[in-house]
């Protein structure tokens, strides 16, 4: 009975289900639109993607500065270790360089169009925009530089724990050897 039952559901099924796919009348309209005024756009777009970047840089920055104050609480629980406590306020400095840089490409673009500008047959020059790049620039770099002497101490302490933890058993010798090779590649780079 039960057999009788399941070959009718499947002989109902086969029919049911055996429709050919190609047998459709209609074809549904284009979801794309015509893209001809694309060249136009994308003018606009990079600068908007540039004041895009720097606003979704600042939202990162302030998660990374909480998941840094979170990641402090969560090692004193026990929850995760002091190297990722110091690699989630490593990507803090890293954020903030890169925001610098941003707002500097971002200021250097904004000061090739103002310098485009012809005023009374003369490049228009403004030196209030030169001292906000020379500003920026000075912010950049001291942010770079302050990035590179973050990473540069997290190495050295990771070399320090890595030391730390050959001497009790827990490492081997080649993770003190790949935190030294960090450690002698971040100082060349770093001089």
């Amino acid at each position: 009975m039960r057999r009788a039952g399941a070959a009718i559901g499947l002989a109902i099924a086969s029919v049911v289900f055996a429709q050919e796919p190609d047998s459709f009348d209609v074809e549904p309209p284009l979801l794309i639109p015509n893209r001809t005024d694309q060249s136009s756009l994308d003018a606009q777009s990079e600068t908007d993607v540039q004041y895009v970047d720097v606003a979704q840089l600042e939202r990162a920055i302030e998660r990374a500065k909480r998941s840094a104050a979170d990641g402090k609480h969560l090692y004193r629980v026990g929850v995760i270790s002091q190297e990722q406590v110091e690699e989630r306020a490593l990507r803090v400095v890293r954020l903030q360089s890169e925001l610098a840089t941003a707002r500097l490409e971002h200021a250097n673009a904004e000061a090739a169009a103002f310098s485009s500008v012809v005023v009374n047959g003369q490049p228009a020059n403004d030196e209030h925009t030169k001292a906000e790049l020379a500003r920026l620039t000075e912010v950049a770099q001291a942010a770079a530089e302050k990035f590179k002497r973050a990473e540069l101490e997290l190495a050295e302490a990771n070399l320090d724990r890595q030391i730390r933890l050959l001497a009790v058993g827990s490492a081997h010798k080649s993770d003190v050897a790949r935190a030294e090779e960090k450690v002698a590649e971040l100082k060349s780079q770093f001089r």
